[in-house]
């Protein structure tokens, strides 16, 4: 069986299993979202073609990773103008596994969900990572704080120079 759906305007053919690239959706890696823009659903029986969208239908699909799309570079000019404008740009996209191909408004699998349930240790594992990281970036402000501490040691020495100084030129004036 297979469904085209429509998600960031355009259109993509898809069956279970299919791993596609589609412009940025919401969602962390692991989590399961659902495409309810059904276009046209066929398999074994006669072909089911919406106007514009199949009713009660829908895809669920598991988010693999959020990624971003090779560089291109826009340019333009015009000729004996002296105008030319150089511009990259990088597509914002995310990269989906189709897991179930829904019809009647059915819900995905429990099993699916439980992938779900799966994705959450893993980001409790990063989120134990990132107080480490945060103990490392207060660790720069106390380094920064004995810089600080050197520079004003320096700024007094600079100023006691500076005052040994002003006692010569006044000796000297006597």
């Amino acid at each position: 069986m297979y469904a085209v759906i429509k998600t960031g305007g355009k259109q993509y053919k898809v069956a279970e299993n299919d791993v596609i690239q589609v412009e940025r959706l919401q969602g962390e890696p692991g989590e399961v979202v659902a495409i309810s823009d059904v276009l046209m659903i066929a398999g074994a029986d006669k072909p089911v073609v919406g106007a514009p969208l199949v009713e009660g239908a829908s895809v669920a699909a598991e988010v693999v990773e959020q990624t971003r799309g090779e560089k291109i570079t826009v340019f333009k000019k015009k000729r004996r103008k002296k105008y030319r404008r150089t511009q990259g740009h990088r597509q914002l996209l995310t990269t989906l596994r189709i897991t179930e191909i829904l019809t009647d408004g059915k819900k995905p699998a429990k099993a699916k969900a439980a992938l779900k349930a799966d994705a959450k240790p893993k980001a409790e594992a990063k989120a134990e990572t990132k107080p480490e990281e945060t103990g490392k970036a207060k660790a720069s402000p106390a380094k920064s704080a004995t810089a600080k501490a050197a520079k004003d040691g320096g700024a007094e020495k600079k100023t006691a120079s500076k005052a040994k100084a002003a006692d010569k030129d006044t000796g000297e004036a006597k």
